[in-house]
């Protein structure tokens, strides 16, 4: 990006910590095959297994890791290889728990964008993510968990835009990224309760998944995991800046109502579609979207404000907060907002 360009979309990515990136290279150093047996190949069995109890150890998690690329892969091996049938997903939940979903049903939620507890309650594997990725709205996990577990069924939580910044939930299994916490493109994990919960197929992670673990993404995710979070009473204030402009320049945000994820925050502009607002604020050379990175490319009304009822799909845009964000950028970017508006 050059020196005058605003990035307020970290909800799709973030950029690689200092300490992330020497961790990085700590690893590319060790290049042995950590499933190779010769001295080597133990000493990179050492640093994997090293980063897996860093990874344990920053989520306060008691059971297991299995290294993943990212949290897609996560979830879909979660899904797949859970003991028990897919029940049930949120309606609000990210692609990459729809794609698998099949005949589960569709847990609705109510204008906030929130599921309710008992609808929870359902033997078999249950899936409702922590943070949405789209408006920032946190689901009552621990109601959540409790219902599901009083059923007799599992919780799976995607935690992608959660981990890093939020309390780990109570569930069986949990999806993150490294990506969206100051990691590398291309790690991330799924934390397992125990490993009777799901049914191995052979390879590597004990089983649980193949191909040759990629250990310098490892050893950099838990680098990110471990970097401090002070940013986030930042990011709150900031949040609260923009809300309160948004609004008193007439538009609106989402879900403000409810608990969100300090970073992320969805808001309409009354009259501009969301593809104008983008192609204005690019050409100011402010990087924003509309929706999740992963649907933001296409032409699809939102399915997670579908889900909620929301009327005017259409005139939302999403603005994600990072721990690099100033006040200043922010105040320019509300300075944007009201040209655009007004315009």
């Amino acid at each position: 990006m050059t020196a005058d360009s605003l990035y307020l979309d970290y909800a799709a990515t973030t950029p690689l910590l200092p300490a992330a990136r020497e961790a990085m290279l700590e690893g590319f150093a060790i290049w042995a095959n950590p499933s190779s047996p010769h001295k080597p190949g133990r000493a990179a069995r050492a640093a994997l297994e090293d980063a897996r109890a860093r990874v344990k150890a920053a989520f306060d998690w008691q059971g297991e890791v299995v290294f993943t690329s990212g949290a897609s892969e996560a979830l879909a091996l979660a899904i797949t290889r859970c003991v028990q049938p897919l029940a049930a997903v949120s309606a609000v939940e990210h692609e990459a728990v729809l794609r698998h979903a099949g005949d589960a049903a569709r847990l609705p939620v109510d204008r906030l964008g929130l599921v309710s507890a008992e609808d929870c309650a359902l033997p078999g594997l249950v899936a409702v993510q922590q943070a949405n990725s789209e408006t920032g709205v946190m689901q009552p996990l621990y109601r959540i968990a409790e219902a599901v577990h009083e059923a007799g069924g599992l919780l799976l939580v995607d935690d992608a835009q959660g981990a890093g910044k939020l309390l780990t939930p109570e569930a069986d299994l949990v999806a993150i990224s490294a990506h969206k916490f100051g990691g590398p493109i291309g790690i991330g994990a799924l934390l397992v309760r125990d490993w009777a919960l799901l049914r191995p197929t052979g390879g590597q992670e004990r089983g649980y998944r193949g191909g040759t673990e990629n250990l310098p993404g490892a050893m950099a995710m838990a680098a990110a995991l471990e970097a401090e979070r002070n940013w986030l009473e930042t990011a709150v204030e900031l949040r609260h800046l923009l809300d309160d402009a948004i609004m008193a320049a007439g538009g609106e945000s989402l879900a403000e109502e409810t608990a969100r994820v300090p970073s992320i925050a969805s808001y309409r502009m009354p009259g501009k579609s969301a593809n104008a607002q983008l192609i204005r604020f690019d050409g100011m050379g402010i990087a924003v979207s509309a929706g999740s990175a992963c649907s933001s490319g296409s032409l699809k009304t939102s399915h997670v404000l579908q889900a909620m009822g929301y009327p005017h799909p259409g005139e939302v845009i999403r603005v994600s907060i990072g721990r690099e964000t100033t006040r200043d950028e922010i105040e320019r970017f509300i300075a944007a907002w009201r040209e655009v508006a007004g315009a």
